[in-house]
């Protein structure tokens, strides 16, 4: 098994063009959060904008409004309890969408994932995480045909694959994601690893001050940037992961616990120190 190292994160992040603007850096939507969970999409927004994405959307509750614009007043907002077809054409046009961090496992939350689900195009990016990944398991719910990154720890993985945690080797694993036929799967644990067909790589950095409340939606978060700014594929998603682990490492040399919102705060000092360098 190959190991993800900073060489992968000097390939994929470059200096901007001169000329550019938003719409070049990605647009992402990010279905997710409740009354109880509205924390997790306001971290994977927030991990968004810091990582460099162009615009980033909301769907959410609207209980989280507020918190959302205070923490974050770069996000756009959408209420998802408002008639789906009166937002479809907000999914249509983003290039990444998030569905899951903090969404619930309620029957509203299944329809709105049902519904997301056969709404999205070919050419659109998908990251399912937290919820939605526990839902799709319970409920069959079909995957589109779009690209699919699946985002579980190992007991998310454990209801969509069927394999206990300590049965989850890399030929399993590997056998198991041939039922996910066009998904990338990044599989979160001690050594992330992240799949895509015969293809598999993993960290080597990374390490328990991360085991805190809302890493993972933070880690969704600049995968989503990363592919709305440079495009959806391995070495992408790769260079996200590694992102995520290299600022945490940094920050555990004089802290015993990483926050998530402190990862997010290093993430563009993180990246232009890369693209410098690159």
């Amino acid at each position: 098994m190959q190991v993800i190292t900073d060489s992968t994160v000097r390939a994929v992040l470059k200096e901007r063009p001169a000329i550019s603007h938003k719409g070049d850096f990605g647009r992402i939507l990010i279905i997710g959060g409740s009354q109880q969970y509205g924390g997790a999409a306001i971290m994977s927004a927030a991990a968004a904008v810091y990582a460099g994405a162009g615009l980033v959307s909301v769907a959410s509750d609207l209980s989280i409004l507020t918190a959302l614009h205070t923490r974050l007043p770069e996000a756009m907002f959408i209420d998802y309890h408002q008639p789906f077809m009166q937002w479809r054409a907000t999914i249509h046009s983003a290039d990444v969408l998030v569905v899951g961090p903090g969404l619930g496992l309620s029957s509203f939350a299944a329809q709105l994932l049902n519904n997301l689900l056969q709404t999205v195009h070919p050419k659109q990016t998908v990251i399912i995480d937290g919820s939605a990944l526990t839902l799709i398991g319970r409920e069959h719910i079909p995957l589109p045909n779009a690209n699919i990154i699946l985002t579980p720890h190992q007991m998310e993985w454990t209801r969509l694959s069927n394999l206990p945690i300590d049965q989850q080797t890399v030929a399993a694993n590997q056998a198991a994601l041939t039922a996910y036929p066009n998904a990338i799967l990044v599989l979160k644990k001690h050594h992330t690893a992240v799949y895509q067909h015969q293809q598999v790589q993993k960290l080597t950095i990374g390490g328990p001050s991360m085991a805190t409340g809302g890493s993972g939606d933070t880690l969704t978060g600049i995968i989503a940037a990363f592919c709305g700014q440079f495009g959806t594929n391995y070495q992408t998603i790769c260079a996200a992961v590694y992102t995520h682990s290299a600022i945490a490492d940094e920050l555990a040399k004089t802290q015993y616990v990483t926050l998530p919102s402190q990862i997010i705060q290093a993430l563009p000092h993180y990246m232009a120190k890369i693209a410098h360098q690159s």
